[in-house]
Protein backbone atom coordinates (compact mmCIF):
# COMPACT_ATOMS: atom_id res chain seq x y z
CA UNK A 1 0.00 0.00 0.00
CA UNK A 2 1.33 3.62 -0.89
CA UNK A 3 2.00 5.66 2.21
CA UNK A 4 -0.57 9.07 1.87
CA UNK A 5 2.77 11.34 2.08
CA UNK A 6 4.15 9.77 -0.71
CA UNK A 7 0.72 9.75 -2.96
CA UNK A 8 0.50 13.14 -1.66
CA UNK A 9 4.24 14.68 -2.08
CA UNK A 10 4.28 13.05 -5.97
CA UNK A 11 1.27 14.49 -6.90
CA UNK A 12 2.19 18.16 -5.94
CA UNK A 13 5.72 17.53 -7.13
CA UNK A 14 4.25 16.61 -10.79
CA UNK A 15 1.26 19.31 -10.11
CA UNK A 16 -1.05 16.83 -11.08
CA UNK A 17 -5.37 17.73 -11.90
CA UNK A 18 -6.19 14.79 -10.74
CA UNK A 19 -5.20 12.00 -7.86
CA UNK A 20 -6.69 8.51 -8.07
CA UNK A 21 -6.93 6.30 -5.31
CA UNK A 22 -7.12 2.52 -6.19
CA UNK A 23 -8.15 -0.18 -3.38
CA UNK A 24 -7.82 -3.92 -4.22
CA UNK A 25 -8.87 -4.91 -0.12
CA UNK A 26 -10.26 -4.00 3.02
CA UNK A 27 -7.32 -1.54 3.96
CA UNK A 28 -7.47 0.64 1.54
CA UNK A 29 -10.96 1.75 2.32
CA UNK A 30 -9.76 3.22 5.48
CA UNK A 31 -6.45 4.30 4.01
CA UNK A 32 -8.79 6.27 1.41
CA UNK A 33 -10.44 8.29 3.97
CA UNK A 34 -7.17 8.73 5.71
CA UNK A 35 -6.03 10.47 2.29
CA UNK A 36 -8.98 12.56 1.73
CA UNK A 37 -8.58 14.01 5.42
CA UNK A 38 -5.17 14.78 4.98
CA UNK A 39 -5.82 16.49 1.40
CA UNK A 40 -8.34 18.44 3.64
CA UNK A 41 -5.80 19.71 6.28
CA UNK A 42 -3.23 20.21 3.33
CA UNK A 43 -5.68 22.79 1.89
CA UNK A 44 -5.27 20.59 -1.18
CA UNK A 45 -7.95 21.45 -3.66
CA UNK A 46 -7.30 18.76 -6.56
CA UNK A 47 -10.13 16.69 -7.13
CA UNK A 48 -9.93 12.78 -6.30
CA UNK A 49 -11.07 9.88 -8.28
CA UNK A 50 -12.08 6.46 -6.00
CA UNK A 51 -12.15 2.93 -8.04
CA UNK A 52 -11.12 -0.48 -7.10
CA UNK A 53 -12.39 -3.26 -5.96
CA UNK A 54 -12.81 -3.25 -2.68
CA UNK A 55 -15.14 0.26 -3.29
CA UNK A 56 -18.40 1.20 -4.09
CA UNK A 57 -20.39 4.22 -4.69
CA UNK A 58 -21.92 4.50 -1.44
CA UNK A 59 -18.74 3.85 0.62
CA UNK A 60 -17.45 7.08 -1.12
CA UNK A 61 -20.22 9.21 -0.56
CA UNK A 62 -20.87 8.00 3.00
CA UNK A 63 -16.96 7.78 3.84
CA UNK A 64 -14.52 9.75 1.93
CA UNK A 65 -16.52 12.65 0.51
CA UNK A 66 -17.48 14.18 3.62
CA UNK A 67 -14.07 14.34 5.11
CA UNK A 68 -13.13 16.88 1.56
CA UNK A 69 -14.06 19.48 0.34
CA UNK A 70 -13.37 19.37 -2.89
CA UNK A 71 -14.86 16.70 -5.79
CA UNK A 72 -14.43 13.53 -4.84
CA UNK A 73 -15.72 10.75 -7.31
CA UNK A 74 -16.43 7.48 -7.68
CA UNK A 75 -15.37 5.63 -11.17
CA UNK A 76 -17.10 2.25 -11.77
CA UNK A 77 -13.92 1.77 -13.86
CA UNK A 78 -11.10 3.18 -16.27
CA UNK A 79 -13.00 3.51 -18.89
CA UNK A 80 -15.46 5.50 -17.40
CA UNK A 81 -12.49 7.54 -15.74
CA UNK A 82 -11.58 9.32 -19.29
CA UNK A 83 -15.78 11.09 -18.63
CA UNK A 84 -14.97 12.20 -15.37
CA UNK A 85 -11.89 13.53 -15.56
CA UNK A 86 -12.49 15.56 -18.57
CA UNK A 87 -15.68 16.77 -16.71
CA UNK A 88 -13.86 17.73 -13.77
CA UNK A 89 -10.80 19.57 -15.56
CA UNK A 90 -13.34 21.21 -18.00
CA UNK A 91 -13.45 25.47 -16.55
CA UNK A 92 -16.73 25.44 -18.38
CA UNK A 93 -18.56 22.26 -17.16
CA UNK A 94 -16.38 21.61 -13.86
CA UNK A 95 -18.82 23.55 -10.91
CA UNK A 96 -21.78 22.19 -12.29
CA UNK A 97 -20.38 18.50 -12.63
CA UNK A 98 -19.25 19.25 -9.02
CA UNK A 99 -23.05 20.38 -7.74
CA UNK A 100 -24.32 17.62 -9.33
CA UNK A 101 -21.90 14.62 -7.66
CA UNK A 102 -22.56 16.48 -4.50
CA UNK A 103 -26.26 16.22 -4.57
CA UNK A 104 -26.35 12.85 -5.49
CA UNK A 105 -24.08 11.83 -2.95
CA UNK A 106 -26.37 13.83 -0.38
CA UNK A 107 -29.22 11.61 -1.85
CA UNK A 108 -27.05 8.15 -1.25
CA UNK A 109 -25.81 9.33 2.18
CA UNK A 110 -29.92 9.59 2.89
CA UNK A 111 -30.74 6.54 1.41
CA UNK A 112 -27.77 4.69 3.46
CA UNK A 113 -28.47 6.07 6.97
CA UNK A 114 -32.39 5.76 6.08
CA UNK A 115 -31.40 1.51 5.15
CA UNK A 116 -29.47 1.15 8.94
CA UNK A 117 -32.92 2.26 10.44
CA UNK A 118 -35.13 -0.52 8.30
CA UNK A 119 -32.56 -3.20 8.68
CA UNK A 120 -33.62 -5.65 11.34
CA UNK A 121 -30.88 -8.34 12.24
CA UNK A 122 -31.35 -11.72 15.07
CA UNK A 123 -29.18 -11.61 18.02
CA UNK A 124 -25.92 -13.73 17.71
CA UNK A 125 -27.47 -16.26 20.09
CA UNK A 126 -31.16 -16.18 18.16
CA UNK A 127 -28.83 -16.55 14.62
CA UNK A 128 -26.50 -19.60 15.96
CA UNK A 129 -30.32 -21.32 17.02
CA UNK A 130 -30.96 -21.08 13.71
CA UNK A 131 -27.69 -22.55 11.97
CA UNK A 132 -27.36 -24.97 9.26
CA UNK A 133 -28.28 -28.47 10.88
CA UNK A 134 -26.18 -31.68 9.68
CA UNK A 135 -27.22 -35.22 10.97
CA UNK A 136 -23.30 -36.44 11.56
CA UNK A 137 -24.50 -39.40 12.36
CA UNK A 138 -27.14 -40.14 9.75
CA UNK A 139 -24.42 -38.72 7.57
CA UNK A 140 -21.74 -41.19 5.80
CA UNK A 141 -18.55 -40.59 8.11
CA UNK A 142 -16.08 -37.95 6.91
CA UNK A 143 -12.92 -38.98 4.26
CA UNK A 144 -9.97 -38.76 5.84
CA UNK A 145 -7.08 -37.37 3.38
CA UNK A 146 -4.45 -39.36 1.72
CA UNK A 147 -1.95 -37.55 3.79
CA UNK A 148 -2.03 -35.17 6.66
CA UNK A 149 0.40 -32.15 6.82
CA UNK A 150 1.71 -30.15 4.03
CA UNK A 151 2.23 -30.96 0.75
CA UNK A 152 4.63 -28.55 -1.32
CA UNK A 153 4.31 -28.27 -5.57
CA UNK A 154 7.38 -27.32 -6.82
CA UNK A 155 7.69 -25.76 -10.63
CA UNK A 156 4.02 -26.88 -11.15
CA UNK A 157 3.46 -27.82 -15.25
CA UNK A 158 1.80 -24.54 -16.26
CA UNK A 159 0.76 -26.31 -19.41
CA UNK A 160 -1.98 -28.22 -17.47
CA UNK A 161 -3.53 -25.89 -16.31
CA UNK A 162 -3.90 -23.63 -19.75
CA UNK A 163 -7.58 -25.94 -20.26
CA UNK A 164 -8.61 -24.64 -16.94
CA UNK A 165 -8.58 -21.02 -17.83
CA UNK A 166 -11.70 -18.93 -17.02
CA UNK A 167 -11.35 -16.23 -20.13
CA UNK A 168 -14.32 -14.16 -18.92
CA UNK A 169 -12.69 -12.03 -16.53
CA UNK A 170 -9.23 -11.52 -18.62
CA UNK A 171 -12.00 -9.69 -21.36
CA UNK A 172 -13.12 -7.73 -17.91
CA UNK A 173 -9.32 -6.85 -17.60
CA UNK A 174 -9.61 -5.04 -21.02
CA UNK A 175 -13.08 -3.35 -20.26
CA UNK A 176 -14.83 -6.26 -23.25
CA UNK A 177 -17.94 -7.52 -22.59
CA UNK A 178 -20.64 -8.64 -25.09
CA UNK A 179 -24.33 -7.80 -25.25
CA UNK A 180 -27.08 -10.16 -24.31
CA UNK A 181 -26.79 -12.92 -26.16
CA UNK A 182 -23.04 -12.88 -26.71
CA UNK A 183 -21.77 -12.43 -23.07
CA UNK A 184 -19.46 -14.53 -21.91
CA UNK A 185 -16.47 -16.69 -23.74
CA UNK A 186 -16.74 -17.51 -26.49
CA UNK A 187 -20.09 -16.04 -27.15
CA UNK A 188 -18.12 -12.73 -26.65
CA UNK A 189 -16.71 -13.32 -30.37
CA UNK A 190 -19.81 -12.84 -31.95
CA UNK A 191 -20.78 -9.73 -30.35
CA UNK A 192 -20.98 -6.59 -32.80
CA UNK A 193 -19.35 -4.23 -31.49
CA UNK A 194 -16.63 -5.97 -29.19
CA UNK A 195 -16.56 -9.33 -31.43
CA UNK A 196 -13.99 -8.68 -33.47
CA UNK A 197 -11.46 -6.83 -31.36
CA UNK A 198 -12.02 -9.55 -28.11
CA UNK A 199 -10.93 -12.05 -30.90
CA UNK A 200 -7.95 -10.20 -31.45
CA UNK A 201 -6.78 -9.58 -28.24
CA UNK A 202 -7.35 -14.07 -27.40
CA UNK A 203 -5.23 -14.47 -30.19
CA UNK A 204 -2.32 -12.22 -29.22
CA UNK A 205 -3.24 -13.44 -25.27
CA UNK A 206 -2.41 -17.05 -26.94
CA UNK A 207 0.80 -15.99 -28.85
CA UNK A 208 2.46 -14.72 -25.18
CA UNK A 209 0.44 -17.61 -23.05
CA UNK A 210 2.62 -19.94 -25.39
CA UNK A 211 5.92 -17.82 -24.94
CA UNK A 212 5.72 -17.65 -21.29
CA UNK A 213 5.15 -21.40 -21.10
CA UNK A 214 7.22 -22.37 -23.82
CA UNK A 215 10.42 -20.08 -22.65
CA UNK A 216 9.74 -21.04 -18.55
CA UNK A 217 9.47 -17.18 -18.03
CA UNK A 218 7.04 -17.67 -15.12
CA UNK A 219 6.95 -20.72 -12.63
CA UNK A 220 3.54 -22.07 -10.53
CA UNK A 221 4.19 -22.64 -7.38
CA UNK A 222 1.53 -23.95 -4.34
CA UNK A 223 0.59 -26.00 -1.29
CA UNK A 224 -2.10 -28.05 0.23
CA UNK A 225 -2.39 -29.05 3.98
CA UNK A 226 -4.57 -30.97 5.56
CA UNK A 227 -5.64 -31.75 9.00
CA UNK A 228 -8.33 -33.06 11.56
CA UNK A 229 -10.57 -30.25 12.34
CA UNK A 230 -13.79 -29.77 14.56
CA UNK A 231 -16.01 -27.20 14.94
CA UNK A 232 -17.17 -25.31 18.00
CA UNK A 233 -20.36 -23.12 17.77
CA UNK A 234 -19.00 -20.50 15.23
CA UNK A 235 -15.25 -21.89 15.02
CA UNK A 236 -13.48 -24.56 13.69
CA UNK A 237 -10.15 -26.00 15.87
CA UNK A 238 -7.10 -27.81 13.86
CA UNK A 239 -5.46 -30.41 15.82
CA UNK A 240 -2.20 -32.19 15.36
CA UNK A 241 -1.67 -35.20 13.31
CA UNK A 242 -2.58 -38.51 15.79
CA UNK A 243 -4.07 -36.89 18.25
CA UNK A 244 -7.67 -37.12 19.95
CA UNK A 245 -9.49 -33.66 19.36
CA UNK A 246 -11.10 -33.77 23.01
CA UNK A 247 -8.27 -34.65 24.89
CA UNK A 248 -5.75 -32.81 22.62
CA UNK A 249 -5.65 -28.34 22.65
CA UNK A 250 -6.12 -26.96 19.23
CA UNK A 251 -2.55 -26.07 17.01
CA UNK A 252 -4.79 -23.31 15.50
CA UNK A 253 -8.51 -21.62 15.05
CA UNK A 254 -10.09 -20.42 12.28
CA UNK A 255 -12.41 -18.17 13.63
CA UNK A 256 -16.41 -18.19 11.73
CA UNK A 257 -18.97 -15.37 10.94
CA UNK A 258 -22.34 -15.87 11.27
CA UNK A 259 -25.39 -14.40 8.89
CA UNK A 260 -27.68 -12.14 11.07
CA UNK A 261 -29.73 -9.87 8.49
CA UNK A 262 -33.33 -11.20 9.12
CA UNK A 263 -34.56 -13.08 6.37
CA UNK A 264 -38.05 -13.11 5.03
CA UNK A 265 -40.87 -14.16 7.76
CA UNK A 266 -42.00 -17.01 5.31
CA UNK A 267 -37.93 -18.22 4.76
CA UNK A 268 -36.74 -21.30 6.57
CA UNK A 269 -33.55 -20.51 5.54
CA UNK A 270 -30.64 -21.03 8.29
CA UNK A 271 -28.18 -18.06 9.18
CA UNK A 272 -24.98 -20.04 7.75
CA UNK A 273 -21.51 -19.34 9.15
CA UNK A 274 -18.52 -22.06 7.76
CA UNK A 275 -18.16 -23.72 10.75
CA UNK A 276 -21.56 -25.47 10.40
CA UNK A 277 -19.65 -27.93 7.55
CA UNK A 278 -17.85 -29.02 9.90
CA UNK A 279 -18.22 -32.00 12.77
CA UNK A 280 -18.88 -30.94 15.89
CA UNK A 281 -16.47 -31.47 18.27
CA UNK A 282 -19.58 -33.14 20.89
CA UNK A 283 -20.22 -35.26 17.73
CA UNK A 284 -17.35 -37.68 18.30
CA UNK A 285 -16.85 -37.81 14.48
CA UNK A 286 -13.40 -37.11 13.36
CA UNK A 287 -13.83 -34.52 10.46
CA UNK A 288 -10.53 -32.67 8.43
CA UNK A 289 -9.93 -29.33 7.31
CA UNK A 290 -7.98 -28.30 4.42
CA UNK A 291 -6.09 -25.25 3.40
CA UNK A 292 -4.15 -24.29 -0.50
CA UNK A 293 -2.08 -21.14 -1.62
CA UNK A 294 -0.51 -21.34 -5.01
CA UNK A 295 0.85 -18.20 -7.12
CA UNK A 296 2.37 -17.44 -10.19
CA UNK A 297 5.72 -16.23 -10.13
CA UNK A 298 7.86 -14.10 -12.14
CA UNK A 299 4.68 -12.02 -13.34
CA UNK A 300 5.44 -8.44 -11.88
CA UNK A 301 9.26 -8.74 -13.21
CA UNK A 302 8.19 -9.38 -16.68
CA UNK A 303 5.81 -6.84 -16.27
CA UNK A 304 8.04 -4.32 -15.22
CA UNK A 305 10.80 -5.16 -18.22
CA UNK A 306 7.82 -4.19 -20.60
CA UNK A 307 6.49 -1.06 -18.63
CA UNK A 308 10.58 -0.09 -18.96
CA UNK A 309 9.93 -0.57 -22.61
CA UNK A 310 7.27 1.62 -23.06
CA UNK A 311 5.42 -1.56 -23.74
CA UNK A 312 1.88 -1.28 -21.89
CA UNK A 313 -0.07 -3.39 -23.76
CA UNK A 314 2.40 -6.04 -22.88
CA UNK A 315 3.31 -5.06 -19.41
CA UNK A 316 -1.27 -5.55 -19.10
CA UNK A 317 -1.51 -8.63 -20.75
CA UNK A 318 0.97 -10.95 -18.89
CA UNK A 319 -0.47 -9.51 -15.36
CA UNK A 320 -3.70 -10.73 -16.91
CA UNK A 321 -2.31 -14.00 -17.96
CA UNK A 322 -0.89 -14.43 -14.62
CA UNK A 323 -3.88 -13.80 -12.79
CA UNK A 324 -5.70 -16.23 -15.25
CA UNK A 325 -3.16 -19.24 -14.80
CA UNK A 326 -2.88 -18.62 -10.57
CA UNK A 327 -7.03 -19.11 -10.55
CA UNK A 328 -6.55 -22.32 -13.07
CA UNK A 329 -4.21 -23.26 -10.86
CA UNK A 330 -6.32 -23.14 -8.00
CA UNK A 331 -9.12 -24.63 -10.16
CA UNK A 332 -6.94 -27.76 -10.95
CA UNK A 333 -5.56 -28.14 -7.90
CA UNK A 334 -9.35 -28.52 -6.28
CA UNK A 335 -9.94 -31.24 -8.60
CA UNK A 336 -7.29 -33.08 -7.60
CA UNK A 337 -7.79 -32.90 -3.79
CA UNK A 338 -11.47 -34.20 -4.47
CA UNK A 339 -10.02 -36.91 -7.08
CA UNK A 340 -6.94 -37.96 -5.39
CA UNK A 341 -6.00 -35.57 -2.50
CA UNK A 342 -8.57 -35.76 -0.37
CA UNK A 343 -10.66 -38.42 -2.54
CA UNK A 344 -14.17 -37.42 -1.40
CA UNK A 345 -15.14 -37.16 -4.93
CA UNK A 346 -13.45 -40.26 -6.07
CA UNK A 347 -15.55 -40.77 -9.32
CA UNK A 348 -16.29 -37.00 -9.93
CA UNK A 349 -16.39 -36.34 -13.80
CA UNK A 350 -16.92 -32.67 -14.65
CA UNK A 351 -16.09 -30.67 -17.71
CA UNK A 352 -14.86 -26.84 -17.24
CA UNK A 353 -18.29 -25.99 -17.60
CA UNK A 354 -19.50 -27.81 -14.40
CA UNK A 355 -16.39 -26.42 -12.56
CA UNK A 356 -17.48 -22.63 -13.69
CA UNK A 357 -20.88 -23.68 -12.60
CA UNK A 358 -19.77 -24.71 -9.06
CA UNK A 359 -21.32 -28.32 -9.10
CA UNK A 360 -18.33 -30.04 -7.62
CA UNK A 361 -18.65 -31.30 -4.15
CA UNK A 362 -17.20 -29.30 -1.15
CA UNK A 363 -16.48 -25.35 -1.52
CA UNK A 364 -13.22 -23.81 -1.00
CA UNK A 365 -14.04 -20.21 0.58
CA UNK A 366 -10.77 -17.95 0.88
CA UNK A 367 -10.55 -15.27 3.75
CA UNK A 368 -11.83 -11.67 2.50
CA UNK A 369 -14.76 -13.04 0.81
CA UNK A 370 -18.29 -13.45 0.85
CA UNK A 371 -17.86 -16.54 3.16
CA UNK A 372 -15.51 -15.09 5.82
CA UNK A 373 -14.80 -11.12 4.77
CA UNK A 374 -12.04 -11.07 7.52
CA UNK A 375 -8.47 -10.85 5.84
CA UNK A 376 -6.87 -11.46 9.19
CA UNK A 377 -7.85 -15.20 9.06
CA UNK A 378 -5.22 -15.31 6.27
CA UNK A 379 -2.49 -14.67 9.04
CA UNK A 380 -3.80 -18.42 10.37
CA UNK A 381 -3.11 -19.86 7.60
CA UNK A 382 0.50 -18.45 7.13
CA UNK A 383 1.46 -19.99 10.56
CA UNK A 384 0.11 -23.01 10.32
CA UNK A 385 1.51 -24.10 7.01
CA UNK A 386 4.21 -22.10 6.90
CA UNK A 387 2.91 -21.07 3.56
CA UNK A 388 5.93 -18.49 2.67
CA UNK A 389 8.55 -19.90 3.93
CA UNK A 390 7.40 -23.17 2.33
CA UNK A 391 6.32 -21.60 -1.44
CA UNK A 392 7.44 -17.62 -1.27
CA UNK A 393 4.19 -16.44 -1.18
CA UNK A 394 3.72 -13.84 1.68
CA UNK A 395 1.61 -11.44 2.79
CA UNK A 396 1.96 -7.89 2.86
CA UNK A 397 1.11 -5.44 5.62
CA UNK A 398 -2.59 -4.74 4.03
CA UNK A 399 -2.85 -9.00 3.99
CA UNK A 400 -3.00 -8.89 0.37
CA UNK A 401 -1.33 -11.55 -1.22
CA UNK A 402 2.77 -11.37 -2.92
CA UNK A 403 3.03 -12.00 -6.12
CA UNK A 404 -0.12 -10.34 -6.42
CA UNK A 405 -1.12 -13.32 -8.38
CA UNK A 406 -2.33 -15.67 -6.04
CA UNK A 407 -4.95 -17.45 -4.53
CA UNK A 408 -5.51 -18.86 -1.12
CA UNK A 409 -8.37 -20.19 0.47
CA UNK A 410 -9.79 -23.41 2.48
CA UNK A 411 -11.22 -27.11 1.76
CA UNK A 412 -14.55 -28.38 2.76
CA UNK A 413 -15.52 -31.72 2.24
CA UNK A 414 -18.83 -31.86 3.26
CA UNK A 415 -21.25 -32.27 0.24
CA UNK A 416 -23.81 -30.34 1.72
CA UNK A 417 -21.70 -27.05 2.20
CA UNK A 418 -22.20 -24.41 0.01
CA UNK A 419 -21.19 -20.87 -0.61
CA UNK A 420 -23.06 -18.02 0.21
CA UNK A 421 -22.21 -13.99 2.12
CA UNK A 422 -22.09 -13.39 5.71
CA UNK A 423 -23.86 -10.07 4.86
CA UNK A 424 -24.07 -7.36 7.15
CA UNK A 425 -23.84 -8.33 10.80
CA UNK A 426 -24.55 -6.48 13.69
CA UNK A 427 -22.43 -5.22 17.09
CA UNK A 428 -22.77 -8.29 19.26
CA UNK A 429 -21.45 -10.07 16.76
CA UNK A 430 -18.47 -8.04 16.61
CA UNK A 431 -18.13 -7.77 19.99
CA UNK A 432 -18.57 -11.31 20.36
CA UNK A 433 -15.67 -12.14 17.54
CA UNK A 434 -13.31 -9.50 19.28
CA UNK A 435 -13.59 -11.61 22.38
CA UNK A 436 -12.88 -14.69 20.69
CA UNK A 437 -9.77 -13.88 18.67
CA UNK A 438 -8.36 -11.36 21.20
CA UNK A 439 -8.86 -8.60 19.29
CA UNK A 440 -10.00 -5.01 19.90
CA UNK A 441 -13.36 -3.98 18.64
CA UNK A 442 -11.79 -1.69 17.02
CA UNK A 443 -9.25 -3.48 14.83
CA UNK A 444 -12.19 -5.97 14.21
CA UNK A 445 -14.25 -2.95 12.87
CA UNK A 446 -11.76 -1.80 10.66
CA UNK A 447 -11.46 -5.41 8.93
CA UNK A 448 -14.87 -5.52 8.54
CA UNK A 449 -15.98 -2.24 7.92
CA UNK A 450 -17.95 -3.08 4.45
CA UNK A 451 -20.11 -5.79 6.16
CA UNK A 452 -20.94 -3.61 9.91
CA UNK A 453 -24.48 -3.22 10.13
CA UNK A 454 -24.45 -0.20 11.98
CA UNK A 455 -22.63 3.21 11.59
CA UNK A 456 -19.25 3.58 13.65
CA UNK A 457 -18.81 7.37 13.38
Amino acid sequence: MTPCDKILKAALDNKADIIGLSGLITPSLDEMIFVAKEMERLAIKIPLLIGGATTSRTHTAVKIAPRYSAPVVHVLDASKSVVVCSQLLDENLKDEYFEEITEEYEEIRQDHYESLKERRYLTLSQARKHSFHIDWLAEPPPVEPSFLGTRVFEDYDLQALVGYIDWKPFFDVWQLRGKYPNRGFPKIFDDKSVGEEAKRLYDDAQNMLRALIGEKKLRARGVVGFWPAQSEQDDIHLYPVGSEPRATQPIATFYGLRQQAEKDSASTDPYLCLADFIAPLHSGLRDYLGLFAVACFGVEELSRAYEEQGDDYSSIMVKALGDRLAEAFAEELHERVRRELWAYCGSEELDVADLRRLRYGGIRPAPGYPSQPDHTEKLTMWKLADIEQCTGIRLTESLAMAPASAVSGLYFSNLKSKYFAVGKISKDQVEDYALRKNMSVAEVEKWLGPILGYDTD
